[in-house]
């Protein structure tokens, strides 16, 4: 049995609309593609929670965020 909740976040236009239209592209679901991320930064040793934590300390180094070491330091 999976329970499903409604979220809202604050996305930048431009990259939201971007990805809607290539989640339309591809005929994939938006809310599928978003949960699959989330999943993925929960797994101890994902690839994918290595390059997200890169990139958050590479737009950390323009001062807009704080440097992460450990995805689990922001959830």
């Amino acid at each position: 049995y999976l329970t499903m909740v409604l979220k809202t976040f604050n996305l930048n236009e431009e990259v939201y609309r971007k990805f809607s239209e290539y989640c339309r592209e591809h005929g994939i679901s938006m809310s599928r593609q978003v949960n699959l991320f989330i999943e993925m930064q929960l797994e101890e040793e994902s690839n994918v929670k290595k390059e997200y934590i890169k990139k958050l300390n590479r737009i950390s180094s323009k001062g807009k965020f704080i440097e992460v070491k450990d995805i689990d330091e922001i959830l």
